[in-house]
This record gives structure tokens, sequence and C-alpha cells, in this order.
């Protein structure tokens, strides 16, 4: 309940923050893009982590469960051919960061010295 809590919070403030143009990003972008924006790439970052949880509890199961569908099966050899696997990681690593370097500026505060919340 107090990690809802926060994170209520914390999106409120976010939220707040975007529509009144106190953050840092780019000047010329209106607010509701960048919330968009925003919510797009959280969304993208956490498809990226979902893949790579799913592609490690696959790599563990057995053959047989993966026996009865065609897809998931092609994708698993496809995958973890040759170095498709650590290509993909490190390919998913570094779009996760520049994706999180965009939403810090999306999501960064600006206040001026004289300026309130």
């Amino acid at each position: 309940v107090f990690s809802l809590a926060v994170l209520g919070f914390s999106l409120a403030i976010t939220l707040k923050a975007l529509f009144d143009g106190k953050t840092a990003m780019w000047n010329g972008v209106p607010p509701f893009v960048s919330v968009i924006v925003f919510f797009a790439l959280m969304c993208f970052v956490g498809l990226m982590e979902g893949m790579q949880i799913a592609l490690f509890a696959v790599a563990k199961m057995p053959e047989g469960q993966l026996a009865g569908h065609d897809v998931a099966q092609k994708n698993c050899k496809l995958t973890f051919e040759g170095t498709n696997l650590q290509a993909f990681l490190i390919g998913r690593q570094i779009c996760v960061t520049c994706c999180m370097f965009v939403i810090a500026r999306i999501t960064s505060i600006k206040i001026g010295d004289g300026d309130s919340i």
C-alpha cells in the first residue's frame, strides 16, 4: 500500500510538472506530447525488460513444453542459435539506456531561483 501511495504521488507530481511546462523537456514540445512520449517510452522499456525475463525463462524450459507451440519453438531456435541472444541482450541494454536518458530529460523538473513548485 505504501509503495502504491509513493508511486501515485510521484506520478501526480510528474504529470503536474509536465502539464505546467516545468520540466527540462525541449522547447516547443507541447505538454500533451511530453506525456504521450513519457508513457510510450516507459511501456517500451517495460516490454524490453519483460522480453529479457521471458528469454531466460524459456532457456530453462524443457524441450517438450515447447513442442506443441510452433511459433515459440521457432523463436527459441532463432534466439539461441549462435550469438543471437548476446546480440539481443546488448542491443536491448543500449536501447533501454537511451530511452532512460530521454525519460530523464522529460521528467526532470526545471525550477528557476525564484520559482516555486
